[in-house]
C-alpha cells in the first residue's frame, strides 16, 4: 500500500520524469541499429561462419554478388567495371579484363568458363566487398553502384537482398504501428465502457513502448523482425493490464469518496493482479534466450523487457494520467457493449462431454497438421518479399540466363599442389548440380603456368593461408538438392584438405535449418516447462497445470497445422516463435477463469456452479484480452509486404483467437470432467469450505 500511495502522491512528478525519458528514448530508438541478415544470427563457432571471418582476414572480402549487364559493348562493360571498383568498400571486381586485355578474343577462356559468364546478349561480373553481407557500408555500397549502374544492370546477392528488405521495411514499419494503434483503439472503444479511457490508455503505452525501444540501444543493434514486431507485441500484450486498472479504479470509486484513495487501492490490487499475469507472458519470452540461433535471444530479451516496462507503466503513468483526468473521463463512460453471458455460459457448462469430445477429435488431425508444418516452413528469405524487387529480379535473371541459382565459396590451403587442387576441382565439378569451380586453375588450365596471371588476379584469389574458389550451383538456397550437394562438396573438400573450408548462403542456410530444427524442439520443452512451474505455483496444483497446457496446446496444435491443410508456407522462425508466444500470452485466459473456479469451490460452490461462475465472469475479460491481440496484429498481417512479419502477425491473430474459443468452450468441460481429481492434488481444496457464499457474493450466481 505504501508503493501506491507513494504513486498517488507523486502523480505529477511521475509524469514529468516519464516525459524527460522520452528525450534519451527517442535518440537510442534512432541511434539503435538494425540488423536485416538472418544468418548473422548464427552461433559464432560454426564452421561456415568461422570461415566468413577468414575471408575477411585473409583477403579482405566480406561480401560477395553477381552483376548481370545486359546489351553493353566489352569496352562499356570495362568502363562500368572500373566506376565500379571506385565504390567506396568495393575490395574488387573481376570480369574478362581482369584476366586478358580487351585486344585478346574470349576465346582464350575455356569454354565452360566463358560460356558461364557470358551469353549473347550479357555478360556478369564478380563483386566482393570488404565489409560483412548486412554492414551499412555494404548496403551502401549496393545503393551507390545502382545509381552508377543504368537499368540494363541487376545486382544480385544476399547484400542486394538485405538493401531492399531494409528500404521496404523502413517504408512500411511507421504504416504497422499506426494501423495497430488504430485498430487496438477500435477493439477497445467497442469493448469499454468509456470512450475516453482507450486514448490514455494507448498514451501510456506508447509511452512505455517508446521507452522499450530506445533502452535497445544497449544490445548494440536488433533483428527487423524484432523492430518491425516488438512494438505491435508490447501494445497487444500489456492493453490487458491498464484495462486491469480502469475496471479496478472504478470499482474502488464506488467505496471510497476521495479518488485518490481509490486509485491507491486499484493499484495494489492491479499490481499483484498484473504481475501474475504478466509471469508467464515473460517465462515464454525468456523461453526463447535458450536457442542457440541468437536472434530468438534478442526476441526474448526485447519482449520481456517490454513487458516489464509495460507494467511498471500500469501501475506509475496510467494511474497519473487517469487521475489527471479523472473527470472527462467520468463524463465519457457508457454501458459497457459486451453482453452478458449468463445463458450462454449455462449452455456450454450443461453439455460440457460434447467439447471434451470435440478436444478429442481435434487432437490428433491438429497434431498431425502441427508436425507437417513444422517441416514446410522456408528458409530463403528472397521468397519474404515481393518479387518485383531489383534483388528478386537479378536473381531471376540469374538463373534463366546463366543456370546459377546459388554461389558457393571455398577457402582451400594456399600451399597445395595445382595438380591436387584441380583434381579436387574435377571432383567438385561432377557433383550433380554444380556448373563448374572457377579457380586460378580453372581460369588457366594446367598448360598455362600462373605467373603469367596478373597480380591484380593473383591477389583475389590467392593470398598467404587460402585460396579462394566459387564454386556455381544450379539449385536454390535451402533445397533438399541444394544440402545434399554441400555434403558432397564438403566430403570432396575435407578429403583434399581436412581444413577446408565452405562457405556462402547456402552452406550458411544449411547451417541455419539444422539449427532451427534444435531450437524448435528445446524452446518448445522448456517454454512449456517454465509455464508449468508458473501455474503450478499460481493455482498450488499438480494437476491443473496439466489441464491448462493442453488447452493451450491444442489452441497452437490448431494454429501453426492449419498452414499445413492451407497448403500455405511460414518462415522457418514462425513455429518456434509463434508457439512459445502464443502460450506465454494466452495461457493468462485460462489461468483467470481457474482461479475464479478455485475460489468458488473452496467458498462451498457445487461444481456445476462453480464452473459455470469463472465462465461467466471470466469471458468479458477473455474477449478484450483476445480481441486485443487480434486487433493489434491482423491489420500487419494484410498490410505488410514483407511475408516474414505478415506471416508472424496473421500466426498471431490467429492464435489470439483460438486460444479464446479454447479457453471458453473447452477448458470448462476439463474443469467438470476433471473437478475431482483437481481437488484431490490441489492444495486446500481436498477438504473444501462448505459455507454458503455471504449476500455480496450471491448475486453473482443470480
Amino acid at each position: 500500500m505504501r508503493f501506491s500511495k507513494a504513486v498517488v502522491k507523486n502523480r505529477v512528478l511521475i509524469l514529468v520524469v516519464a516525459i524527460l525519458l522520452l528525450i534519451p528514448a527517442v535518440f537510442g530508438y534512432v541511434n539503435t541499429r538494425v540488423n536485416y541478415d538472418m544468418l548473422d544470427y548464427l552461433p559464432q563457432d560454426m564452421e561456415t561462419v568461422v570461415g566468413q571471418g577468414e575471408l575477411l582476414r585473409e583477403f579482405g572480402k566480406g561480401a560477395f554478388s553477381f552483376i548481370i549487364v545486359e546489351n553493353m559493348t566489352p569496352l562499356e562493360v570495362s568502363e562500368l567495371k572500373e566506376k565500379i571498383e571506385g565504390v567506396e568498400h568495393v575490395e574488387s571486381v573481376i570480369w574478362y579484363d581482369s584476366i586478358f586485355d580487351l585486344t585478346v578474343p574470349m576465346d582464350m577462356l575455356p569454354n565452360k568458363v566463358r560460356e558461364a559468364f557470358t551469353t549473347d546478349h550479357s555478360t556478369i561480373m564478380a563483386v566482393f566487398f570488404d565489409t560483412s553481407t548486412s554492414a551499412d557500408e555494404t548496403m551502401q555500397a549496393i545503393e551507390n553502384i545502382r545509381k552508377i549502374a543504368d537499368k540494363e544492370c541487376f545486382v544480385s546477392g544476399m547484400s542486394a537482398l538485405v538493401t531492399d528488405l531494409k528500404e521496404l521495411c523502413e517504408s512500411e514499419e511507421p504504416i504497422y504501428v499506426a494501423i495497430a494503434v488504430a485498430l487496438a483503439l477500435l477493439a477497445m472503444l467497442l469493448l469499454l465502457d468509456s470512450f475516453l479511457a482507450p486514448f490514455v490508455f494507448l498514451l501510456s503505452i506508447g509511452m512505455m513502448i517508446l521507452l522499450n525501444l530506445g533502452s535497445n540501444i544497449f544490445f548494440g543493434e536488433i533483428s527487423y523482425i524484432i523492430k518491425a514486431l516488438s512494438a505491435v507485441l508490447q501494445l497487444a500484450v500489456t492493453m490487458d493490464y491498464s484495462i486491469f486498472l480502469w475496471h479496478s479504479y472504478n470499482e474502488q470509486r464506488e467505496k471510497y469518496a476521495d479518488n485518490k484513495e481509490a486509485m491507491a487501492v486499484a493499484i495494489r490490487e492491479t499490481l499483484s493482479s498484473v504481475i501474475g499475469s504478466s509471469v508467464t507472458t515473460v517465462a515464454g519470452f525468456i523461453a526463447l534466450c535458450f536457442m542457440s540461433f541468437t536472434m530468438g535471444r534478442d526476441l526474448g530479451l526485447v519482449m520481456a523487457k517490454g513487458v516489464i516496462i509495460g507494467v511498471i507503466g500500469c501501475v506509475t503513468v496510467l494511474p497519473s494520467l487517469i487521475l489527471l483526468l479523472d473527470k472527462p473521463l467520468q463524463k465519457s463512460r457508457h454501458r459497457s457493449l459486451i453482453p452478458g453471458g449468463g445463458a450462454f455460459s449455462k449452455g456450454i457448462v450443461k453439455v460440457f462431454p460434447v467439447f471434451l469430445l470435440l478436444f478429442a477429435i481435434l487432437l490428433v488431425p491438429s497434431f498431425y497438421g502441427y508436425k507437417k508444418a513444422g517441416n514446410e516452413v522456408y528458409y530463403d528469405i528472397s521468397v519474404s518479399i515481393p518479387q518485383d524487387m531489383p534483388n528478386v529480379v537479378a536473381n531471376h535473371k540469374l538463373q534463366s540466363d546463366f543456370d546459377m541459382a546459388t554461389q558457393h565459396m571455398v577457402l582451400v590451403d594456399a600451399t597445395l599442389d595445382p595438380n591436387v587442387t584441380r583434381k579436387m576441382i574435377s571432383e567438385m565439378e561432377k557433383v550433380d548440380g554444380v556448373n563448374y569451380v572457377l579457380s586460378l586453375e580453372s581460369l588457366v588450365g594446367a598448360d598455362v603456368p600462373q605467373e603469367v596471371l596478373p597480380d591484380s588476379l593473383k591477389g583475389v584469389l590467392k593470398g598467404d593461408k587460402w585460396e579462394l574458389m566459387l564454386v556455381n550451383s544450379q539449385y536454390g538456397i535451402a533445397t533438399d538438392e541444394l544440402n545434399a550437394q554441400i555434403d558432397s562438396l564438403n566430403g570432396i573438400l575435407k578429403k583434399y584438405d581436412k581444413n577446408g573450408l565452405l562457405i556462402g548462403e547456402g552452406p550458411c542456410t544449411k547451417d541455419l535449418i539444422e539449427t532451427t530444427d534444435y531450437d524448435f524442439r528445446v524452446v518448445n520443452i522448456v517454454s512449456v516447462l517454465l509455464v508449468f512451474l508458473i501455474i503450478a505455483c499460481v493455482t498450488k496444483s499438480l494437476s491443473l497445470p496439466f489441464i491448462l497446457i493442453s488447452v493451450i496446446e491444442l489452441a497452437i496444435f490448431i494454429n501453426l497445422g492449419i498452414p499445413h491443410f492451407t497448403g500455405a508456407s511460414m518462415p522457418f522462425v514462425a513455429p518456434i516463435f509463434i508457439s512459445t508466444i502464443q502460450l506465454g500470452a494466452t495461457v493468462d485466459y485460462a489461468i483467470l477463469m481457474t482461479t475464479r473456479y478455485k475460489e468458488e469451490r473452496m467458498l462451498g460452490r457445487e461444481r456445476r456452479d462453480a464452473v459455470w461462475t469463472a465462465l461467466r465472469t471470466s469471458i468479458p475479460s477473455i474477449l478484450v484480452s483476445g480481441t486485443g491481440l487480434f486487433a493489434a496484429t491482423i491489420g500487419v498481417a494484410i498490410y505488410s509486404d514483407v511475408d516474414m512479419i505478415s506471416s508472424m502477425c496473421i500466426l498471431l491473430a490467429r492464435g489470439a483467437l483460438i486460444s479464446m474459443l479454447m479457453v471458453i468452450f473447452i477448458l470448462p468441460s476439463m474443469l467438470m470432467a476433471f473437478d475431482g481429481l483437481i481437488r484431490k492434488t490441489t492444495l486446500g481444496m481436498g477438504n473444501r469450505n462448505n459455507k454458503k457464499p455471504s449476500s455480496a457474493r450471491k448475486e453473482l450466481y443470480v
